[in-house]
């Protein structure tokens, strides 16, 4: 008899679909058969909602994570040679927004061990141009915000955060996307809370900031043809709203799983004293007060090629984040913008984070108990 594999998806949108379809279809309808496609009443309750779920804070959606980073560096006045510190391991969006509007992004390095922006670092920065933080709260556990808001209180400077993974995290009591002076996040549909295409969204307690993001996003205009600055046009589409509405109901369920997913991972990896081979492999560390979306569940791996091999072995998918330190991509290379580099490792933590780091299957529709189950067979 012919045994087939079971395909593993990275993250399982076919499995969540089915398990909402119904909710899904009706909401999709109701959309369709509205004739109201942009902007309207579902995105307005979806904005409501967001703004509740992070304690009542104001919410403008638009059209993707990077569009909101983009709008939050606008409406804070970002220009030409301005400096904004970024972190050097995270997705390219960040310092590519700030370079886009003409400043200059300067990199700062990592803890190795929870993967975020690394305060000490980013003090080393901080020159009479500095604007501004971006902290990515990175692969879904917050940035460490009270170190950086006293930082950022002593030299004057603003926060953004990026929650682009973490819609749904928590530092104490306080959710993900209320940390910075104005904080965005993504509905890529990988996400935690993720739409059907792109979309994303800017969060503020400022009514002032609020309501230049939404100008700034439908052209720089509060009333039509009447254009009071240079926007930009960035919508979240009406089908989107209401299917983010639906799975933003059962996204705390979700997240329960997710923890739980990753608890298996914890404890396997906890007991391989050897690693693979001698190699350690070492989950990235949740910082104490934090709860992680777990956006992907990703380790540092010494011998990152070893393991990626038992991987495919096993039929295991995995990914790669992120496989350069923006300071080395070419779009930057020798722009002289990051921190020193650690002259005993000749590597910073955030390049060697680069070299190691491997995110496995972690959503709320994995099977983590069969993965491991073929990671076992292997190892």
């Amino acid at each position: 008899m012919l045994i087939l594999d079971i395909m593993i998806p990275f993250v399982n949108l076919t499995g969540q679909r089915n398990a909402y379809r119904n909710e899904l279809i009706e909401a999709e309808k109701s959309v369709l058969d509205s004739g109201c496609y942009i902007g309207g009443p579902v995105v307005n309750a979806l904005e409501k909602e967001l703004g509740d779920f992070c304690g009542g804070v104001s919410a403008i959606t638009c059209a993707s994570g990077t569009d909101a980073l983009t709008l939050a560096l606008m409406a804070l006045g970002v220009g030409p040679r301005d400096e904004v510190i970024v972190p050097d391991f995270t997705f390219i969006a960040p310092a590519e927004c700030v370079a886009f509007l003409g400043g200059v992004p300067r990199f700062a390095d990592i803890d190795l061990e929870t993967l975020q922006i690394l305060p000490g670092s980013v003090e080393a920065l901080i020159g009479p141009k500095t604007r501004g933080i971006i902290a990515v709260d990175l692969f879904g556990q917050c940035a460490p915000f009270k170190e950086l808001r006293q930082i950022a209180k002593a030299h004057g400077l603003w926060i953004i955060e990026d929650a682009a993974q973490a819609f749904g995290a928590t530092t104490g009591t306080h959710h993900a996307c209320t940390f910075g002076d104005i904080s965005i996040t993504s509905f890529y549909p990988s996400k935690p809370l993720g739409c059907y295409g792109d979309g994303g969204a800017v969060f503020t307690s400022d009514a002032q900031l609020a309501e230049k993001v939404r100008t700034l996003a439908n052209h720089g205009s509060k009333e039509r043809y009447l254009h009071e600055s240079i926007g930009v046009n960035s919508r979240l589409d009406a089908l989107q709203a209401a299917v983010l509405r639906v799975k933003l109901r059962h996204l705390e369920d979700e997240l329960k799983v997710r923890q739980e997913n990753a608890r298996k991972y914890d404890e396997f990896f906890g007991g391989l004293a050897g690693g693979l081979n001698g190699a350690k492999i070492v989950p990235q560390k949740i910082a104490e007060g934090n709860t992680s979306t777990y956006a992907q569940y990703t380790v540092l791996a010494e011998n990152r090629e070893a393991f990626i091999e038992k991987l495919t072995a096993a039929g295991i998918p995995h990914c790669v984040h992120y496989p350069m330190a923006l300071h080395t991509q070419p779009c930057f290379a020798g722009s002289n913008n990051c921190a020193d580099k650690n002259s005993a490792a000749g590597l910073n933590s955030a390049e060697r984070a680069s070299k190691m780091a491997v995110s496995l299957p972690v959503c709320a529709f994995t099977d983590v108990d069969f993965i491991l189950n073929k990671l076992r067979s292997v190892l």
